[in-house]
């Protein structure tokens, strides 16, 4: 998942040539992405085209592991790093709607035993200034020194460790982007509802949306080149894949779901529908706050607010990437369609492949 700025900085050069909707039906892509896979040359590319009905055109290139004949297919799973932030929001999205939780619920509201720990401006950081990184909370916390436990119980001790943790401004003051913010989100959810961030995810989230193939964590059997295998930024394969070729768990709500390319644009057809004003998961207003940026700044919650002359105005992006994997994605309300691309290496390369992939698919849905 991003570990600073500038992974999200990195998205605001891309530019893309005007698109309109196509006369019919989108034909595979492999031949789309295979230009990029070539000329980048990381080890493999998985690219989707979306409308408002889903997912229109999908492929998948290349191999799961460099040196190895193995390619990966269109069903792979790829870790989605910071993309999983709007599926946190969406999730506290539906949360406020049923009444558990307020956009304003504060930190000590929600853990009200450890409010006296708290610097007093940090006891009124509130849930719509975590998700939107304007909390003043560090970026990241020394995650693997937490208890031992269940993930659930490691957000709730990360909640305690702000009480020591540094704090970069006062609540509302300014921008920072901040994986704590989001794991403090997940720990007011699961205390909210008495039921883990993973379980709402997947009973908010993944079933309505039929995301079959979501869940938690790098994928893969360790030791299997059974699903893309994570690279370093050189290119080279990581020396393993599985739990220990990612964040830990207790980062979930900031950044650990994996899901096919496919399953993640239904989630991004979910949003797009939203964005529009058509019936979606949530409400309207929903979408609304979730995609409106709160100066200073782009951010929304979980999504980058920005404008594109192609795009026809308002477009939302996001990127995401645990180091050894890394996806974007574009979305285009106006002119009804997003594009969304993930590679198995991480690291500037990788952000480049990914950005032209998403490139090269807005230019074929133009045609």
């Amino acid at each position: 998942m991003p570990r600073t700025l500038a992974h999200v900085f990195a998205l605001l050069a891309l530019a893309l040539p005007g698109a309109r909707a196509p006369a019919q039906p989108l034909a595979d892509i492999d031949d789309v992405l295979q230009p990029v896979l070539r000329r980048h040359k990381v080890p493999a590319l998985a690219g989707a085209i979306v409308t408002n009905r889903g997912p229109i055109a999908v492929a998948a290139v290349g191999v799961r592991k460099a040196g190895t004949g193995v390619k990966v297919t269109a069903r792979d799973q790829w870790h989605l790093g910071s993309e999983t932030k709007a599926m946190t929001a969406h999730v506290i999205a539906a949360l406020v709607e049923r009444g558990r939780l307020k956009w304003e619920t504060t930190i000590t509201e929600s853990f009200p035993e450890m409010a006296e720990s708290f610097r007093p401006s940090l006891r009124k950081a509130t849930l719509a200034q975590l998700l939107s990184h304007r909390s003043g909370l560090v970026e990241n916390l020394p995650w693997n020194t937490l208890p031992r436990g269940g993930a659930r119980e490691q957000r709730e001790a990360a909640v305690r460790m702000l009480a020591q943790a540094p704090r970069r401004f006062d609540p509302g003051a300014d921008f920072l982007y901040s994986n704590t913010g989001y794991v403090v989100a997940g720990a007011m959810a699961d205390r909210a509802t008495g039921t883990s961030w993973e379980e709402l995810m997947v009973r908010t989230l993944f079933e309505p949306l039929g995301m079959r193939s979501a869940g938690f964590g790098v994928t893969g059997t360790p030791g299997k080149i059974d699903q893309p295998w994570p690279h370093l930024q050189n290119g080279r394969p990581a020396s393993t894949n599985g739990p220990a070729a990612d964040n830990p768990p207790v980062m979930g709500p900031a950044g650990t779901v994996h899901a096919s390319i496919s399953d993640w644009g239904r989630f991004v057809a979910d949003h797009l529908k939203g964005a529009r004003g058509e019936r979606a998961l949530l409400s309207p207003a929903s979408y609304r706050r979730l995609h409106a940026p709160s100066p200073p700044g782009n951010y929304a919650m979980g999504w980058i607010a920005l404008e594109r002359e192609w795009a026809g105005g308002p477009v939302l992006t996001h990127s995401g990437s645990n180091t050894l994997n890394y996806c974007v994605v574009w979305m285009a309300p106006r002119i009804n369609v997003a594009a969304l691309a993930c590679t198995n290496q991480g690291g500037p390369v990788a952000a480049r492949a990914t950005e032209d992939a998403v490139g090269a698919m807005v230019r074929y849905h133009q045609r």
